[in-house]
């Protein structure tokens, strides 16, 4: 009677302290927007990250240099515009998905009479005006213009090897910001009934221009005080946004985050609220912007699909280990039944029949696997990488490819990386096994009408 009473105590205080704050953080309209962003974006990501294995797969698989150079990389300028007009331009794809859903969403919810569309072309042309570099001299704000070994900068616009610098994944948190701002003042505008109305006789796309034009020239006006502030301050929006959104990322960055990154996902699916799709969903730009940095050189680990090539294999709370177990060796007919019918899913790291079929959530028996095993194979997956044994992940990959395969094609077709990803599976199923080993034994007594005593 205590020890379910302590239960539902723990249970009291994750609903709290967790599932609220975290039920209203989901609930926002912009935090909404972002994910939405995220999602439509991966398709065009994992794409262009194909492009981009194929251009580095004979660094690992070496015997394949002689005929790639021969055939492939003849035409690697050509293939490679599909990654650069992914990775490239990410942050434009963001920032229209935002301002469309947005607006959206507030057309919807406060039944103004807002054009999706215009929301997100003002995101965009907010985004713009802020891109090019403006330095002030001599009392005169000029465009940049730096040409050298380190350098290329043509009147204002940074070039880099994927185009221009700060329309990939640097500046993903500019175009959110921007995205906002833009709203916001079309939203404004339209509540306050500053737009300039045509007769219900001129053609739609006429009249959307019209309503669009005195919210255009605010977001101009708006945007261009703002930044011209900063520029006479010695900055800019770009470098004033990457200051707290590099603390963000710097956690992703550290073994610590990650664990606490892990913890909340699962604490909140052990409530009933899907963890991943809110935590994964608002993270998604970073560990977008997270690829770009490691295909720079850099090296680190939380970026890109690092969560189902070496974390919650199977699904979340790494259970494809599990899985198989409960499928072939589980006492109990329940838990055999239910591992047979999960087994071809959770292959693709799809595990809703076993969360809500064993279940998982509610249940604080398996509670304490469910939490470790994740946090477990995320340090293992972290280190690996960290320490070098591993590439770092440089290209996105679809979310439900089976473990091995997923490592190897996340680091551009590293073997070790395939090693490590099943090394993380069996671990997580040793955590399990203990825990499962008892459930099972608890289910059998029950089928067998005795009481369950563990």
């Amino acid at each position: 009677m205590a020890s379910e009473n302590g239960e539902n105590k723990v249970f009291a205080f994750l609903e709290k302290y967790l599932m609220g704050p975290m039920g209203k953080v989901a609930s926002f309209r912009i935090v909404r927007a972002i994910m939405a962003a995220g999602m439509a974006s991966i398709p065009f990501v994992i794409v262009g990250s194909m492009f981009l294995v194929l251009n580095v797969l004979p660094q690992t698989l070496t015997f394949l240099q002689g005929f790639f150079d021969n055939t492939f990389f003849r035409i690697s300028d050509l293939y490679m515009l599909a990654n650069k007009a992914t990775m490239g331009i990410l942050a434009i794809y963001f920032g229209l998905v935002i301002g469309y859903e947005y607006t959206k969403i507030y057309a919807e919810e406060e039944e103004l009479n807002l054009s999706p569309l215009n929301g997100a072309l003002l995101s965009m042309f907010a985004f713009f005006i802020t891109i090019p570099e403006i330095v002030l001299e001599n009392g005169m704000m000029s465009l940049v213009h730096q040409i050298d070994e380190n350098n290329t900068t043509v009147h204002g616009w940074q070039m880099v090897e994927d185009g221009v610098s700060r329309l990939g994944a640097t500046g993903i948190f500019t175009a959110i910001l921007m995205s906002v701002l833009a709203v916001q003042i079309y939203r404004l505008c339209v509540k306050k009934n500053w737009v300039i109305k045509m007769p219900e006789a001129v053609p739609e796309g006429v009249s959307r221009s019209f309503t669009a034009l005195i919210p255009a020239f605010l977001v101009a006006f708006a945007v261009l005080v703002v930044n011209g502030i900063l520029i006479a301050l010695g900055t800019d929006i770009f470098k004033l946004v990457a200051i707290p959104f590099g603390f963000v990322v710097n956690i992703t960055n550290s073994w610590l985050g990650i664990l606490v990154i892990y913890f909340v996902v699962h604490a909140l699916w052990i409530v009933g609220i899907h963890g991943a799709t809110i935590v994964f969903g608002f993270l998604t730009p970073i560990f977008l912007s997270n690829i770009q940095s490691n295909i720079d050189g850099a090296n680190i680990p939380l970026a890109g699909e690092f969560n189902n090539a070496f974390v919650t294999i199977g699904g979340s709370g790494a259970t494809l280990g599990l899985c198989i177990f409960i499928a072939f060796m589980a006492k109990s007919k329940q838990l055999s039944v239910l591992g047979k019918a999960a087994l071809a899913p959770g292959i693709f790291n799809i595990n809703e029949p076993l969360i809500f079929g064993l279940p998982i959530v509610y249940n604080p028996f398996l509670a304490i696997p469910f939490f470790l095993a994740p946090m477990v194979s995320a340090s293992i997956g972290y280190w690996a990488i960290k320490l070098g044994f591993v590439e770092s992940i440089i290209a996105m990959m679809p979310w439900p490819t089976p473990v091995g395969i997923s490592g190897f094609i996340s680091t551009g077709g590293s073997y070790m990386a395939a090693i490590v990803s099943v090394l993380c599976a069996f671990v997580a199923f040793l955590i399990w096994l203990p825990f499962i080993k008892m459930y099972d034994k608890k289910l059998v007594n029950q089928e067998k009408g005795e009481d369950a005593l563990i």
